[in-house]
């Protein structure tokens, strides 16, 4: 009988048989598990078996057990083993039985895991953030499948990686967000804005939360960090600083920004105790190109203007477009007055060539004004007031064709200040019904009794008292306030008008004077409106127009009046005779009468080129089949002259001064001579 050697101190045949049993299994573990014990006891009637009957067995075989149903096999050997063979095999059998438990309880335990870790993937899969879980020196160790949809990589493709890979730069990007990182592990949790790289290289802006995986002792073993897409956001709050503080047109700082820039710039020119000077400047002939050629044809000026003026400045100097057709530019420092005076000479030389725009060539100047700090303000408000007063000298001593610039005196500021006290106090008129109207009667030269009255505006001003319209009405035709003022003025003469006709009084006319701003496509609905809301006649109405009025889009006006006309309202061309209106086109007006002027009727009867003038207006409008008005007759020998040249209507002081609305129901029914 062959002796068999075992030595269970031979740990080569342990690890042998223990890697086969966790390794292998089938019939590939059995082929294995057969080869070891073999080779180990160098017998081949040993063997390893499972699922053995016991009633097939012979009484030469020895089975010694390792589970219900495994065995090592000795085959037709019995009764020439020793006992100590037999313990010995039994050993190994008992080891193997211990492997293969062990064996079970780790297939048991990995199938535990792998229901966990397929139970957190598809948890983690279902949130749309991307999740990515790493170690604390941000290596990649879980990737859900949202982090899969943002950076397009798939979990085998950056498990195992440096999560620097995605950063936008893996330079000092990296190291300022490993500081971040340092911070977040000693003081908690922590959320940041970054940019990120995509597969495809794009970059993104993502919302970064990181929260800390504790280990067992509490200590930091990895970090979990939660990834929102927010480059939609970005890019709306980039839309909305674009518009909050950036011209739309030009791209130039707007007035907002420019305030907080040029601050910031006189902030750091104080420190240094340096000067600096601010231009405000305002583009001539502008507003009549783009009240012509349209909106489109003046977007392309001013968008050529502010490229022509940062052409022209230093990189330093800050340039903004304040609205319209104004900019203004700031020279952080500058020596001597001189420096800005050079300035203002460039940006006026930049403008000297022709603008061609459509097939256009146009040609726009500039008036600027220029404020120095300190002198002249120590912010950017106080300055730029100081430079638009400085702008308004130039531009009413320069020309409009070479343009003109005038730096801040505080002599001409009086004046200013004064044209800034009728805006404001125009608006503060308005709404606190500081105006009023009084009538002047205009009177049949035939029967001399009134017919009609001519709605004057009046203003008592609560400090001031009575303010003539001399002074403010060319304030408010600059401002843009006539229209606010003439619509006033339409409103509170046809109330008067439904008063008079409440009275019972007969139906005589009240001449409401407009502007060149009111006369536009909506005129005709306004005048229309206003009968309505005091349910008046028509014939109640009459609107008096000047001459310069009607040259301007001569076929627009014209279309207008016919539309006020077929309301039944008539028109009344005042100050005839100052203007340049064409007879072609005069006759081509659908208006009811000419009133001539009172500079024409101040010398009659004694200045023969009066006389002969009013001659002529009144001759022509005879043959137009025009009624004659002449204003401003305060002597009884131009009252005669003008009677005999066939006049129709008088107004003025020789018959009434302006007289409130309660004074005309008595004037009526009053012979004046």
């Amino acid at each position: 009988m062959t002796q068999m050697v075992f030595a269970l101190n031979d740990l080569h045949f342990g690890v042998s048989l223990s890697e086969a049993i966790l390794r292998f299994d089938g019939e590939t573990l059995d082929i294995e598990i057969n080869r070891l014990i073999r080779s180990f006891f160098n017998h081949d009637d040993l063997s390893f078996q499972r699922r053995i009957d016991a009633q097939t067995l012979s009484d030469d075989d020895i089975a010694c057990p390792i589970s219900a149903d495994t065995y090592y096999l000795l085959s037709g050997r019995n009764g020439r083993y020793s006992e100590s063979d037999l313990q010995q095999l039994n050993i190994i059998a008992g080891m193997t039985a211990r492997l293969f438990k062990l064996r079970e309880d780790v297939i048991q335990k990995h199938a535990l895991n792998l229901r966990e870790h397929m139970l957190q993937t598809q948890i983690l899969d279902q949130i749309h953030e991307s999740v990515i879980i790493m170690d604390l020196a941000g290596f990649i160790l879980s990737w859900n499948r949202g982090a899969e949809k943002m950076f397009g990589y798939s979990s085998h493709e950056v498990l195992g990686k440096n999560i620097l890979f995605l950063y936008e730069d893996e330079g000092a990007t990296a190291s300022h967000e490993r500081d971040i990182l340092d911070d977040f592990l000693t003081n908690g949790a922590n959320e940041m804005e970054v940019r990120r790289r995509r597969k495809n290289g794009d970059i993104f802006w993502a919302s970064l939360t990181l929260s800390v995986i504790s280990g067992l002792g509490a200590e930091p073993v990895g970090i979990v960090g939660y990834l929102s897409d927010i480059t939609h956001r970005k890019d709306a709050e980039k839309k909305i600083n674009q518009l909050a503080y950036f011209d739309t047109l030009t791209g130039l700082p707007n007035r907002s920004l420019y305030i907080q820039l040029v601050d910031k710039s006189l902030q750091i020119a104080q420190r240094k105790q340096v000067s600096s000077a601010l231009l405000f400047i305002d583009l001539n002939r502008f507003k009549p190109i783009n009240d012509m050629l349209g909106h489109r044809v003046g977007d392309a000026i001013l968008l050529e203007v502010g490229q022509r003026f940062a052409g022209v400045l230093r990189d330093q100097d800050i340039v903004a477009r304040l609205g319209s057709d104004e900019f203004s530019v700031t020279l952080p420092e500058i020596a001597m007055h001189s420096d800005a005076s050079l300035v203002a000479q460039k940006i006026l030389d930049c403008l000297e060539n022709v603008f061609s725009v459509e097939g256009h060539d146009l040609r726009v100047s500039a008036s600027i004004g220029i404020s120095v700090f300190p002198n002249d303000g120590m912010d950017a408000d106080s300055l730029l007031q100081s430079a638009d007063i400085a702008m308004f000298q130039a531009k009413k001593t320069g020309n409009s064709l070479a343009g003109n610039y005038a730096f801040y005196d505080q002599a001409i500021n009086i004046h200013i200040a004064e044209k800034l006290f009728f805006e404001s106090a125009i608006r503060k008129a308005l709404q606190d019904q500081e105006f009023f109207l009084e009538y002047q009667p205009k009177i049949d030269v035939n029967s001399n009794r009134l017919i009609s009255v001519e709605a004057l505006l009046r203003w008592n001003h609560p400090e001031r008292g009575l303010i003539s319209p001399a002074e403010f009405i060319g304030v408010a035709e600059e401002s843009g306030l006539i229209q606010e003022i003439d619509a006033w003025v339409l409103d509170a003469a046809c109330c008067q008008a439904k008063q008079w006709q409440e009275q019972g009084l007969p139906i005589f006319k009240v001449a409401v004077n407009l502007s060149a701003r009111d006369f536009t496509e909506a005129l005709p609905h306004q005048i229309e409106a206003v009968l309505i809301k005091y349910q008046i006649s028509p014939q109640w109405l009459e609107l008096e127009i000047t001459e310069s009025m009607l040259m301007q889009n001569v076929e627009g006006v014209i279309s207008i009046m016919k539309k006020i006309v077929a309301l039944g309202v008539s028109l009344a061309l005042d100050d005839f005779g100052t203007g340049y209106s064409s007879l072609s086109y005069l006759k081509r007006f659908p208006i009811a009468s000419l009133k001539i002027d009172r500079s024409f009727v101040q010398g009659i009867p004694n200045d023969a080129n009066d006389c002969a003038i009013a001659s002529a207006i009144i001759m022509m409008a005879r043959q137009l089949n025009l009624n004659v008005v002449a204003e401003g007759v305060e002597t009884q020998s131009q009252l005669d002259y003008l009677k005999n040249a066939g006049c129709d209507e008088i107004q003025g002081y020789l018959f009434s001064r302006p007289v409130r609305a309660d004074a005309i129901p008595a004037l009526l029914n009053t012979p004046f001579l």
